[in-house]
């Protein structure tokens, strides 16, 4: 048999392996999170008729002589091109921007994908949505902060978990104290403030003109026993000079702690104006919350907030980065998942935005990185391969032919 039939064999063979990878790559053109593959060829061992002889006196050097016996696939390379990011209007939707892959597992085994595709399940996990795996990174503590340098761990923010009330222990008051008032004339501001458990109550502070440019305060409130009082000192500007802070203690009946309350008054001023407009402007205080339904987001470094239904926002979670020395020798398993292999190195877990890792785009999804005019390119030269090692065959076929016709 001639060598020629069996190379041209070995380019049918290799040439329906570049298809079956063109043929993926376009399968999978709307995958989020896809990456594109490519077929790399390589020649076999040659056979060699006569080799080299170096020059001698009076003759050149003969280069050797050799016949190839044909092609074999080099490699299947994944391409880790980055994706156009497609916006969807979730807030869970997560893409990555430069390097970097979600690590997501089963509860037995932790695999990597580009796919950020994520929501939160009936129990609070956020999990992929095309496959169920958990997402790892890191929980906040009680506080709201985050210790990276924890073991990763999946991400749970259960619905309906509650914020602890918190008491009041500053307000701030604001505006202005009309200069034209009369002596002994008043203004009454009154703002909602909260106790250790939560429970509203009103506070009221009444500003008196005692002298020009001296005021005096006076707090309390209907519910709450006890008061403050203080004396206020501006200067010929209107600016505040003296009393610029003060406090007030109070009991409550309700059995929650004694609310002592800090009292700002450094940006009050002293200025003619048709009616005082002093106001009690702000106060830290808050009821008990709940985490509502919906109302998470993520920022570019992954952190997870929590919105809760009396106003206050907290840090739950960070998602997790992983980066590998080679991401090329990552094992492809399916469902747009990576597991690592014997060349891929070891994960290496951290924050967005950090040790070459890149960044998150919220409510964004990578599209697949495959390029439509590449992959047509690439299926025509295929295509023309193929035809070309197959009329290698038959003209190979031919000639056997002709040599069993040397016989009649």
């Amino acid at each position: 048999m001639m060598r020629s039939m069996f190379a041209g064999v070995s380019g049918l063979r290799t040439h329906q392996v570049k298809m079956d990878v063109i043929g993926n790559n376009i399968a999978n053109v709307n995958t989020y999170g896809f990456k594109a593959s490519r077929a790399t060829f390589q020649d076999l061992l040659s056979q060699t008729f006569q080799g080299a002889s170096a020059p001698q006196s009076g003759r050149g050097g003969i280069n050797p002589q050799q016949v190839g016996l044909g092609v074999q696939l080099a490699s299947i390379d994944t391409l880790f091109s980055p994706g156009n990011l497609q916006g969807t209007g979730l807030n869970t939707d997560l893409a990555i921007q430069n390097d970097g892959f979600f690590a997501v597992g089963d509860g037995q085994k932790m695999y990597y994908t580009r796919a950020g595709n994520f929501d939160f399940d009936g129990q609070g996990n956020l999990i992929s949505r095309s496959n169920g795996m958990k997402v790892y990174g890191w929980m906040a503590n009680s506080s709201g902060e985050i210790d990276n340098r924890r073991t990763v761990e999946t991400i749970v923010v259960p619905k309906g978990q509650v914020i602890n009330a918190v008491a009041t222990g500053q307000v701030q008051a604001g505006k202005n104290l009309d200069a034209a008032l009369l002596v002994g004339e008043s203004i009454t501001s009154s703002i909602e403030v909260f106790d250790s458990l939560g429970i509203n109550h009103t506070l009221k502070v009444t500003f008196t003109k005692d002298a020009e440019n001296q005021w005096s305060w006076l707090a309390d409130g209907d519910t709450l026993t006890g008061t403050g009082s203080g004396s206020l000192e501006f200067n010929s500007d209107g600016s505040l000079n003296l009393g610029s802070a003060g406090n007030a203690s109070f009991t409550l009946a309700t059995g929650a702690n004694p609310l002592s309350i800090n009292l700002d008054f450094g940006s009050l001023t002293q200025l003619a104006e048709a009616d005082s407009s002093a106001e009690l402007i702000n106060q830290n205080g808050f009821p008990m919350g709940s985490l509502e339904s919906g109302r998470v987001s993520f920022d570019t470094n992954g952190v997870i907030t929590g919105y809760y239904s009396n106003g206050l926002r907290k840090t739950l979670g960070q998602v997790a980065l992983a980066i590998f020395n080679n991401p090329g020798g990552l094992m492809k398993v399916g469902q747009t998942l990576f597991e690592e292999s014997n060349n891929s190195g070891v994960a290496q877990l951290g924050p967005a935005n950090s040790g070459g890792r890149g960044s998150f785009a919220p409510a964004n999804l990578e599209m697949s990185n495959v390029e439509l005019a590449q992959e047509f390119t690439e299926m025509i030269t295929a295509q023309r391969g193929f035809q070309a090692n197959s009329r290698v065959i038959t003209t190979s076929d031919e000639m056997l032919q002709e040599l069993v016709n040397l016989k009649r």
